[in-house]
């Protein structure tokens, strides 16, 4: 489960990997026809290095030179469970489009990898680029002030990393805001999605979202409760993407454990604008939308990658693109 993509520039090949016990790090699977076939590609960290089990993959692509790697490295970030002592958010890089990874840095580290207020863990990494600072943000169970909350740090070196900065922190102790995906909608506008459990919905882990003029500014945002247009509210490990079709304010993209059917708004999310979408392609726990642009191909394209349900004993890992109405 918990399937993560990147594609390699405005190409058809993707890497992609998932979380899964047994095997030692990740994984990384190669595409070169937008899904279609995929190969064994590598593993992160390199299997002669590191043993251990990891958490929470994710892939990302610079899209400019920062920190003395090139535009088009590769990052990789991962939650190093080890012998289930302890949780750390990693960082790895490659310079040869998946084949190698080096280790960079470590962001954070918590106690051990219990879902459970009181307990000390850090989860799921998510990395964007942002004005020449890389920001990692991730759940945090440190803080005893909060069962969970989301924060970032950021680092303009992918050595050294700066505070930790709050993002989602309720007055609630017992709240827990958790699965941070980010993306940008315009050039002053983002979107931030996460489930938050024990709120007062009355649905456990409801998908909420902020969105802010700056991607290191959601504290302070206004917080929605994600609900379509008969008021259904989904649940559980959201993620978000942006697709420039669909209209002037293009597509925002919200997938969720509780549903096949995606969540889109055209609408820069408001709340009263979230419609369903049907999709082939199953359900799964963080399944993740990469949304296509390339000359020549047809517009509203969506790749999509996905696992199991969380509980599921088993299942396959699946990948496929749809078609945005």
């Amino acid at each position: 489960m918990y399937p993560r993509a990147v594609r390699l520039g405005n190409t058809g090949s993707f890497l992609g990997t998932f979380q899964q016990f047994g095997v030692p790090g990740f994984e990384i699977f190669r595409s070169d026809d937008y899904g279609r076939t995929w190969r064994p590609y590598s593993n992160v960290p390199n299997l002669d290095d590191d043993p251990d089990v990891w958490f929470h993959p994710f892939l990302y692509e610079l899209p400019r030179p920062f920190a003395g790697l090139p535009k088009g490295a590769l990052l990789f970030s991962g939650n190093r469970v080890g012998d289930f002592t302890s949780t750390r958010i990693e960082v790895y890089a490659s310079l040869d489009k998946g084949l190698t990874w080096d280790y960079l840095s470590t962001v954070a580290v918590g106690g051990p990898p219990v879902a459970e207020n009181g307990n000390t863990p850090v989860w799921e990494p998510f990395l964007l680029l942002h004005r020449g600072r890389l920001i990692c943000y991730y759940s945090d169970q440190r803080d005893p002030d909060h069962g969970q909350k989301l924060a970032h740090q950021t680092s303009t070196d992918l050595r050294a990393w700066g505070p930790v900065v709050d993002d989602v922190a309720d007055d609630a102790y017992d709240l827990r805001p958790g699965m941070s995906t980010v993306a940008q909608l315009r050039p002053d506008l983002w979107i931030l999605t996460y489930e938050n459990g024990n709120d007062d919905t009355g649905n456990p882990y409801a998908v909420h979202y902020r969105m802010a003029k700056d991607p290191e500014a959601f504290r302070s945002a206004p917080d929605h409760v994600l609900h379509d247009q008969d008021g259904y509210i989904p649940s559980a490990a959201p993620t978000v993407s942006w697709s420039d079709s669909g209209g002037p304010m293009g597509t925002i993209v919200v997938t969720a454990n509780s549903d096949e059917d995606l969540f889109v708004n055209r609408h820069l999310g408001d709340p009263d604008r979230w419609t369903r979408l049907s999709t082939p392609i199953p359900g799964g726990y963080s399944r993740i939308t990469i949304p296509l642009t390339h000359p020549g191909r047809r517009h509203g394209l969506v790749f999509v990658m996905t696992g199991q349900h969380w509980g599921a004993e088993s299942g396959a890992v699946q990948a496929g693109v749809i078609q945005l109405p």
